[in-house]
């Protein structure tokens, strides 16, 4: 298993990337990539950033969601489709020729794919501030008619949009990742969500058979969906080869509230996910996400990532040097 490390496009610098080889990290992700012209991630963009990355001797593994206007067409199945797909197909075959071998990315209307919660000012340990749900304080923006749309036609524009990317995928070499719906909820503002649950993330899997179809696989998000569930959770996807790569999160409570706490006091049992990823012999990528916002935090949250970081990289270590024992 490898130590990875998200950054937003505008914090891919050489002090970040300085930091995350600091911390033992040796893969980078690379959210929402702002190198687009004219609806397309551009290849010698791609290339310079491939080689900022790897200056640090750290590899470049993912881009994580295309910029909004790059499918937005797709998600609303509207007039323009088309030419927009041609060119998400562009991008993920420069992505290929630029040896960036996974897009990660959400399909949903940007109105109701968002995360649905803030950090609160204090409330987690220490009185740290903490991603929180709550569905009774949940607020929705004004219903859209035009917006309103159900599972099932969203499920036919995703099987019309994987229909013509995997092929490209598989070509090109790149992995198409899935992130499920956060928070898991079938319906917000009359609008259907996809990945709410186990059977409709393999849904997705089963939509469109490839190796090149697969998940982004949100721990955190999982947890959500029950966190009694989550080793089941790994043990099916990943013995199917469909995890891609991991947000390794834990939270406390789940559906319809939670809090996105440290990863080492939320309900889930991060040592034994840890040792679960081992045993079905999962080799990819782990990274943290939503890290609590410690004191003395400013910009990127360098001192809870670093947290999650380390105690990641000793789980990683601990059930390695498990398994050698055995041997």
């Amino acid at each position: 298993m490898k130590l990875g490390l998200g950054f937003p496009h505008a914090s891919l610098t050489p002090e970040n990337l300085r930091y995350a080889v600091q911390l033992g990290v040796t893969h980078i992700i690379v959210h929402s990539p702002q190198i687009g012209k004219d609806g397309v991630l551009d290849y010698e963009e791609m290339m310079k950033m491939r080689d900022l990355v790897e200056s640090f001797g750290l590899q470049l593994e993912a881009f994580e969601n295309l910029p909004g206007d790059h499918m937005d067409r797709i998600f609303y199945a509207r007039p323009g489709r088309e030419e927009q797909m041609e060119k998400v197909g562009q991008t993920i075959r420069n992505m290929g020729r630029a040896g960036v071998p996974i897009l990660g990315y959400l399909f949903g209307i940007h109105k109701v794919c968002g995360h649905w919660r803030a950090y609160d000012q204090g409330g987690g340990r220490g009185n740290c501030a903490v991603k929180s749900f709550d569905i009774d304080r949940m607020e929705t923006p004004p219903g859209d008619d035009q917006d309103s749309v159900s599972i099932e036609e969203m499920w036919e524009r995703c099987r019309w949009f994987l229909e013509r990317a995997v092929p490209i995928a598989e070509e090109a070499g790149v992995k198409l990742a899935a992130h499920p719906d956060d928070p898991p909820i079938p319906y917000i503002n009359g609008v259907g969500r996809l990945l709410h649950n186990h059977e409709t993330m393999q849904q997705l899997i089963d939509l469109v058979p490839s190796p090149n179809n697969g998940l982004e696989f949100c721990q955190g998000t999982v947890a959500e969906m029950g966190t009694e569930k989550v080793m089941e959770a790994i043990r099916r996807f990943g013995s199917q080869g469909k995890i891609f790569y991991v947000h390794f999160r834990n939270i406390r409570g789940e559906l319809p509230s939670f809090d996105e706490v440290f990863i080492d006091e939320g309900d889930v049992d991060m040592h034994a996910a840890m040792r679960v990823y081992r045993e079905i012999g999962y080799d990819g990528v782990l990274i943290p996400d939503h890290c609590p916002v410690i004191e003395g935090e400013d910009g990127y949250r360098h001192r809870g990532m670093a947290f999650s970081l380390g105690y990641m990289r000793a789980l990683m270590q601990g059930v390695e040097r498990g398994r050698e024992r055995k041997e």
